[in-house]
């Protein structure tokens, strides 16, 4: 029997958690609300989630610094609510790790679509709560990806915090090398082509990903931009059962 998608949804503001609340669960999902932090820490410590959708103009602390908090501890997918006209809060909370946004006003079905394509993709990558018997680490340079637990280790073991975009552009990058890969490709490979605002963000996200990885992201060795192509993984991968 399938299982039910459990939806977080954050928001200061009731009436929207209250018509969000009834739309999901008309449309098969269970859901539980928080009006602002407090509560989504509380939820999120008693409970597990598939998606959190948030609210990025909240008082006290805002979606985005929520969406970062998150994903400190958390790979759980995030679509943001954001007011149409702050595009550099929306570019923002998908460099700090969000899947997706929705601009309010909103059509709850617009919503429900974006939900359930993330959910998807969710379900065919790997998760945490895999086991680990038998899983394939991949090794290059002084680092080693764990996809099984969406880890990043250097040479000492200790993990490296990465956002699930930097962990799905990473994982693709290190199972292609030497694969000139366009931006178009990067977007289906890492977010699917339903989130069309990551077609202008991928370079911020290889940026980033950089600064994480090269030891001179100025002069990248591992990822190499492709002129008038993309990118290539120029790294040497080691799979390591």
């Amino acid at each position: 029997m399938e299982r039910t998608p459990h939806i977080l949804v954050v928001d200061d503001h009731r009436e929207i958690r209250e018509l969000l609340g009834k739309y999901f669960e008309k449309n098969g999902m269970r859901v539980t609300v928080a009006d602002g932090g407090v509560a989504m820490r509380n939820a999120m410590r008693t409970g597990a989630f598939d998606l959190v959708v948030l609210d990025i103009m909240m008082p006290g602390e805002d979606g985005l610094t929520l969406c970062r908090s998150i994903r400190q501890t958390s790979d759980v997918p995030i679509v943001l609510l954001t007011a149409v006209s702050e595009e550099t809060d929306r570019i923002v909370g998908l460099e700090l790790g969000a899947d997706d946004y929705v601009t309010k006003p909103f059509n709850p079905r617009e919503l429900l679509a974006r939900v359930r394509a993330i959910l998807r993709r969710a379900a065919v990558a790997p998760r945490p709560s895999e086991p680990t018997s038998g899983r394939i680490l991949l090794r290059f340079d002084r680092w080693t990806l764990d996809p099984a637990s969406h880890t990043l280790l250097d040479e000492t073991g200790a993990a490296v915090p990465l956002g699930t975009a930097e962990f799905r552009l990473l994982h693709t990058f290190v199972t292609r090398p030497g694969i000139v890969l366009t931006r178009d490709q990067l977007l289906d490979l890492t977010v699917g082509r339903s989130a069309q605002v990551f077609d202008r963000s991928i370079d911020n996200l290889v940026s980033r990903l950089r600064r994480r990885i090269e030891p001179d992201p100025a002069q990248p060795s591992l990822i190499k931009t492709v002129w008038g192509d993309g990118y290539m993984f120029a790294g040497r991968v080691e799979t390591i059962e």
